[in-house]
């Protein structure tokens, strides 16, 4: 089987290395300094870049699986990478012929929603984005999704929030002492390891339904404040301070108070019921202190191709 990632970041490379030796992997990158290690996890470079529509004209037929990983653009609200991407992909021996078999899993994000005043959402909530960021994630997902509703592939979406590793948190900020909002006024975040997010966009590939929405989310359920505490404990410094929502927000980045405005709580009952999901860090702290393990020896489920064929087609 031909695994293609686009975008091949942390979680891309993690996925890389639970697939390797098993699958064909390619990984799409427009940076040269990148191939030696793409190819120490047993990928193969593909030199291309998405803002160039012409450089992926070599993806067509590439891949029976392509894992879209890679972000949009940093401005305006679209997402023209994604259009240059299935612009690729639709062209003869591509995606789209035959039809039947072939899988795409993009990696959105929950900032979709919007701000949902801290209620509980699932993955049927219509998307209101608030900013820029967002919408280009929400036309992304609207181009794929018309993607397979053309019958071009089997198209599944994860919504994911903010992920996490050991090497993946804000560590800087907490050494810093920076402050974070008092727990009556502060928001909901909703938070996924690394690890996990590869290993469900593998499941998604393999069991996702047609044009699936799912959220890629654990059970931590914290608020800001409480997250920044959980950092702390596991740096060994001290819990930042809290203060009212009007100071912290004042001494804060556009981009942090971004993030501050919003509040929602993810359900992953999808991920658990029809995927049949197992979390491997089911809670930040178990995240962070690795108490679970993450398994990097287990094969991936249902690792062949007659197997993704078979779940496309039915």
């Amino acid at each position: 089987m031909r695994i293609l990632i686009v975008g091949c970041g942390d979680v891309g490379l993690r996925l890389a290395r639970r697939l390797s030796g098993r699958a064909r992997l390619y990984a799409l990158t427009h940076r040269p300094e990148r191939h030696s290690l793409l190819r120490a996890a047993g990928v193969t470079p593909i030199a291309g870049d998405l803002d160039r529509r012409r450089e992926l004209e070599r993806l067509a037929g590439l891949a029976d699986v392509v894992m879209h990983f890679a972000p949009p653009p940093a401005e305006g609200v679209h997402d023209p990478r994604t259009r240059h991407l299935l612009a690729a992909l639709a062209r003869r021996g591509s995606l789209s012929r035959p039809r039947r078999g072939k899988v795409l899993v993009y990696i959105s994000t929950s900032g979709v929603y919007g701000d949902c005043g801290g209620e509980f959402v699932a993955e049927t909530r219509t998307p209101r984005p608030h900013n820029a960021r967002a919408k280009r994630r929400v036309d992304a997902e609207r181009q794929l999704r018309a993607h397979g509703r053309r019958g071009d592939g089997r198209v599944g979406i994860l919504r994911a929030p903010g992920i996490y590793a050991a090497d993946r948190m804000p560590a800087e900020r907490v050494r810093k002492g920076l402050p974070v909002i008092v727990a009556e006024d502060d928001v909901y975040t909703n938070h996924i390891h690394a690890e996990d997010l590869a290993r469900l966009a593998w499941i998604v590939a393999l069991r996702g339904r047609p044009n699936r929405v799912y959220h890629a989310v654990d059970d931590s359920g914290l608020k800001m404040g409480d997250w920044f505490d959980v950092v702390a404990d596991h740096l060994a410094l001290p819990r930042p301070p809290r203060l009212a929502r009007a100071e912290v927000m004042a001494a804060v980045t556009p981009a942090m108070r971004s993030f501050l405005s919003e509040s929602r709580r993810l359900l992953n009952r999808r991920i658990k019921a029809e995927l049949r999901f197992r979390l491997a860090y089911p809670s930040v702290r178990e995240g962070l202190a690795g108490g679970v393990s993450a398994l990097p020896g287990t094969p991936p489920a249902d690792l062949n191709k007659a197997s993704v064929v078979a779940r496309a087609a039915a």
